[in-house]
């Protein structure tokens, strides 16, 4: 996740792969909150793969290169991801019906409201990134108000709504930040513009 054109990743851009595993996850898991697919069921395989691995994939490369904010960002939802999809197992009886009849959903609301808790602090550094990747955070913050506040149980019809377009708009931003990441460093100039950082947050100065 940097700004520049020109960075070599051995091979691998870890932001175009990471973001592509996000879109991927994304849009089918929001299929399913928008009500044009149904269960869950077949998004288990995509959460681990592409919104897991995909994504601690590339939080490895990232952090190969000393890139703080990437490796967290990638390692931390990719990390998501596998544990969503696991929640989703016991919820089905993969493991057993003892856990299937004993899980209690706002166990997964509280971990919502955890990741809403480190979205809104990525958020904030998002901000000296570029603006695809902040308003990507900027939406991953709805989303997971509306996940925390529907399983917990305050107006879940309608923050589930918000939960579900949140999650839809993630989606097309993050196929277009994985486009721009690759094709720029593919055609060696700005091909898809990202925007400038902020540059709104500086260190304070000695006096």
């Amino acid at each position: 996740m940097k700004n520049e054109v020109h960075v070599k990743h051995s091979g691998i851009d870890p932001t175009a792969i990471g973001l592509f595993g996000l879109a991927i996850v994304t849009l089918v898991a929001s299929s399913q909150k928008l009500g044009w697919t149904e269960s869950v069921s077949g998004v288990i395989s995509w959460a681990v793969i592409l919104g897991g691995i995909g994504q601690i994939i590339a939080a490895f490369y990232d952090a190969k290169v000393k890139n703080v904010f990437g490796a967290t960002a990638f390692f931390g939802y990719g990390l998501f991801w596998i544990a969503t999809a696991f929640s989703w197992m016991i919820q089905s009886g993969v493991f057993g019906n003892a856990l299937q009849v004993s899980y209690d959903p706002k166990q997964i609301g509280f971990a919502f409201v955890g990741y809403l808790i480190f979205t809104l602090f990525m958020t904030i550094g998002a901000l000296e990134t570029n603006k695809v990747l902040f308003f990507i955070f900027f939406f991953i913050n709805f989303l997971f108000l509306g996940l925390s506040l529907s399983t917990l149980g305050f107006l879940p019809e309608f923050f589930h709504n918000v939960a579900a377009i949140a999650e839809l708009i993630v989606s097309i931003l993050a196929f277009y930040g994985s486009a721009a990441a690759l094709l720029n460093a593919h055609f060696g100039f700005v091909f898809l513009p990202i925007g400038k950082k902020f540059n709104i947050i500086k260190a304070p100065q000695n006096k």
